[in-house]
C-alpha cells in the first residue's frame, strides 16, 4: 500500500510526495527555517469511513528572527485497511474547511 503525503498551503513548500521517505525530506525543509516547533491538536471529526479530520494548529520560533508565530490548521487522514494511506496538511483551518465544504 502507499503512502501520500501532502501539503496543501504552504507557499512554494506545497506538493505531494509518494512514500515516507519523501514525507521525511517535505517536512525537513519545511521544519528547517523554525528553531522550535510545537504542534497541537484540538478536536478530531470523523468525516466518513475512511477519513478523519484533526483540528489543530502549530506555534513556531524562527531560527533568525527569533519571531513566535501561531497557526492554526488541519490535518487529513485517509484510512483503508486499518492504516493511514494519505495525509494532507493544511496550515491554513480555513483552506481545509472550504475544500471539504465543512463550517469551522
Amino acid at each position: 500500500m502507499t503512502f501520500e503525503f501532502v501539503i496543501a498551503d504552504f507557499g512554494p513548500e506545497s506538493g505531494s510526495w509518494i512514500g515516507v521517505v519523501a514525507l521525511e525530506e517535505a517536512w525537513r525543509a519545511i521544519l528547517a527555517p523554525w528553531d522550535e516547533y510545537r504542534p497541537t491538536t484540538h478536536s478530531f471529526r470523523e468525516l466518513d469511513d475512511e477519513r478523519i479530520l484533526v483540528i489543530g494548529g502549530a506555534v513556531a520560533r524562527g531560527k533568525r528572527s527569533g519571531v513566535e508565530v501561531r497557526a492554526e490548521g488541519a490535518d487529513l487522514f485517509h484510512l483503508r485497511g486499518g492504516r493511514v494511506t494519505r495525509l494532507v496538511i493544511y496550515f491554513d483551518l480555513q483552506n481545509a474547511l472550504a475544500d471539504l465544504g465543512l463550517e469551522e
